[in-house]
């Protein structure tokens, strides 16, 4: 039997409450990854043109450091990955997940929380990021799940 990882980060508990659903359907592990500095309420105002999540966003090729405290991934053929859309992109952190992942010879899932925005962008942006990583990853393609139906169809036609 293959085992599936849920890597996530949420801000606001939205993306974690769809994972922890994901985590449960699969039988999987799930473990959240953190920002070096955590984010504020502040931090997190998109209205604010001078807000630090506005910041980093709008900068390309920003990184955003790491807590060190991902897992050992090794020992997981499916590594399922969750985040919010800001901006229509991941945040800028998961840059620097995917950098300290070994992703090769891994399935990968991607699916993202938004109220706004679809997943194309967010595509584009982890499949550079990911392809920086490693040749030898069976990417798929990535989803917006902001309901059970959405959730329950994108789990169907995962390759897992």
């Amino acid at each position: 039997m293959k085992k599936t990882l849920v890597l996530y980060y949420s801000a606001t508990g939205t993306t974690k409450k769809v994972a922890e659903e994901i985590a449960v359907k699969l039988d999987a592990d799930i473990t959240a990854v953190h920002p070096q500095k955590p984010y504020t309420t502040a931090d997190l105002n998109w209205h604010d043109d001078n807000s630090r999540t506005t910041f980093e966003q709008h900068e390309h090729g920003y990184r955003v450091e790491i807590k060190d405290d991902l897992p050992d991934i090794s020992g997981y053929d499916n590594i399922i990955i969750g985040h919010p859309i800001w901006w229509a992109i991941p945040p800028r952190m998961f840059s620097a997940v995917i950098d300290h992942l070994d992703l090769n010879g891994k399935n990968v899932a991607l699916f993202a929380t938004s109220d706004i925005t679809g997943y194309e962008r967010a595509q584009s942006y982890m499949e550079r990021a990911i392809k920086k990583n490693g040749d030898d990853v069976k990417l798929g393609q990535g989803a917006v799940l902001n309901s059970r139906q959405q959730l329950n169809d994108w789990l169907a036609k995962l390759a897992f």
